[in-house]
């Protein structure tokens, strides 16, 4: 490949919503930026944590590891106070790492000063409630975790305001779907669907912010003062949860709705999850909770129980609430539109329904559905994992119609009665999914770092990971960015031979085509790009909009043709 300049990074769809949460933190002065938590009430004992080993460290009961998998493991007990702080010390490394991860994303695009103050204006006002709409309780925690946080970033906004306005990140990511890849998949089935007849659950979280941001997962075992213990899968510096199960053995995932822009920040979705995970029992408690709070984007909350043995889709909107129940069958599934009677006339999400991908994945999880007929944690993982479209049909690597579109920060299933959960490991859902037992983990016998998972009943590692085809994904990432920045700049040319070796390294992929004929189209090769664009239109394209866009460049190339 010949570059006669050197191009760092290209805006994409993911980059375009960093920064817009970069600007999001950055919230100059205004009324909420002076506010602090009452956080006396908390009896506190500031953590002298100790190192067990390289990668274990301890604090009064309260552990960090990291297994062979290379999942982190993070047991935390406490008051509110005490949570925030005990996870902030034991994590504090992982935390500001990731942290620069997310930072380091935007830096390069931040605008002129005069954009800043202009955007900064506006940002003022759109957090200004964000604080209000958020548990004291919670507040009190995350004070306690930024004391741990990165002084490097005190100019984008003060440490406590900067964690409280991340855990609204996700939020703005579904809201701006259109640019951030999201598109989440999660099943229940029971009953006559599983092979012991018991309730399980299996979800994708396809939240995409970078491959440096998917490396240090974190597990986290939180053992409050108040309320019921759980675990959840999600990131340092999170308190929130997108994916998780109690000790009750009720389960939470989170599914993008399509929104609106939001206009003001309210609750964030995951604090509502983490809240029906420490005070639910049931289902109907899990619908209370969500009820009485108030969301500014809209997203489906698969809820499973144990004690109902049942499992709903609670959807949520700052304008609306429903609540989908099944009839007459024993499985639920989801991916990115509404099912409730109180969606059925919104047409935001009829249109969603038509123009994405998400009926299309829905229609596939019908379809595994039907050839397995006793779900198991292993038939279910392989339902994840899958890549192909409907009827086996090979769709490219990559692709948002498939359930594994090869870019999930994670996987999980739960078997809720027996309170067994299996997290995924890197890279994407396709590593070992680890097993831990919230029965043991949560006994009265005491924890130790090496009595987290129980190895016996992990599920194996995806042989496709292993395989040539996948390093051809990866490497087709890879040259994807470079052909997306050649197409950018008038002044990089490609040597001759890697257009088709990048189409030759997912060669069922449309997008490859649609890439190559832009870069075709912007150096004026327009034969060349006549025949990329054409071939984009033999294969299965993601979403109404993404074929239109081809049609409309093989439309102007065929003018130049002319």
């Amino acid at each position: 490949m010949k570059k006669t300049k050197t191009i760092h990074s290209s805006y994409t769809r993911t980059l375009f919503y960093l920064t817009f949460c970069f600007f999001l933190t950055s919230c100059g002065i205004s009324k909420s930026i002076h506010h602090i938590p009452d956080v006396k009430q908390y009896p506190l004992e500031v953590p002298k944590v100790s190192q067990i080993n390289d990668s274990t460290f301890s604090y009064n009961q309260n552990y960090l590891t990291k297994n062979k998998q290379q999942l982190w493991e993070l047991y935390i007990k406490g008051n509110p106070l005490q949570l925030g702080y005990n996870n902030g010390a034991l994590t504090q490394s992982l935390m500001q790492k990731q942290e620069g991860i997310f930072f380091s994303k935007v830096e390069g695009f931040v605008p002129s000063k005069f954009k800043q103050r202009l955007l900064r204006g506006f940002l003022k006002w759109y957090n200004r409630k964000m604080y209000l709409n958020v548990r004291e309780d919670y507040q009190a925690e995350l004070y306690g975790l930024s004391q741990y946080s990165s002084d490097q970033y005190d100019f984008i906004a003060p440490k406590y305001l900067r964690n409280l306005y991340l855990h609204g990140a996700h939020d703005i990511g579904h809201a701006m779907q259109d640019l951030a890849m999201v598109g989440c998949t999660s099943l229940a089935v029971w009953n006559e669907n599983t092979e012991d007849g018991d309730l399980l659950i299996g979800r994708n979280f396809d939240f995409y912010v970078g491959d440096d941001f998917a490396k240090n997962k974190l597990v986290e075992f939180v053992q409050p003062e108040e309320g019921i213990p759980y675990m959840s899968v999600s990131w340092p510096g999170m308190i929130g949860v997108v994916s998780g199960m109690n000790k009750e053995g009720i389960t939470v995932t989170i599914n993008a709705g399509k929104s609106k822009i939001p206009m003001t920040a309210k609750t964030p979705i995951s604090l509502v999850t983490r809240e029906i995970l420490q005070y639910a029992k049931n289902i109907d408690e899990a619908i209370a909770i969500a009820k009485k709070r108030k969301v500014f984007v809209s997203e489906s909350i698969l809820v499973g129980s144990a004690n109902d043995k049942n499992a709903v889709i609670i959807e949520v909107s700052p304008k609306n609430f429903g609540v989908y129940r099944v009839q007459n069958t024993s499985k639920v599934l989801c991916t990115n539109h509404f099912q409730s009677e109180a969606y059925k006339d919104d047409k935001r999400n009829q249109k969603h329904i038509e123009e994405s991908h998400s009926e299309y994945r829905y229609e596939k999880l019908q379809e595994l559905l039907q050839e397995e007929k006793k779900m198991t944690p292993e038939k279910m993982a392989s339902v994840l994992r899958d890549r192909s479209g409907l009827k086996g049909e090979k769709i490219g690597y990559g692709n948002e119609k498939a359930l594994n579109q090869l870019l999930a920060h994670h996987a999980i299933i739960f078997s809720p009665q027996k309170k067994l959960v299996w997290v995924s490991s890197n890279p994407y859902q396709l590593g070992e999914f680890v097993c831990y037992d919230l029965n043991e983990i949560f006994s009265e016998k005491g924890l130790q770092p090496d009595d987290f998972s129980k190895s016996e009943l992990n599920i194996a590692r995806d042989p496709f990971a292993d395989s040539e085809e996948f390093q051809n994904y990866e490497l087709s990432k890879m040259y994807g960015k470079e052909i997306n920045e050649a197409a950018d700049d008038k002044n990089t040319l490609l040597t001759n031979g890697i257009i088709p070796s990048y189409q030759s390294m997912n060669p069922d992929f449309w997008l490859v085509y649609y890439q190559s004929g832009k870069y075709y189209f912007s150096k004026k090769e327009y034969s060349k790009a006549k025949e990329a664009f054409e071939k984009a239109l033999t294969k299965e394209i993601t979403t109404v909009p993404d074929r239109k866009n081809v049609e409309k460049y093989l439309k102007k190339t065929l003018n130049k043709l002319k």
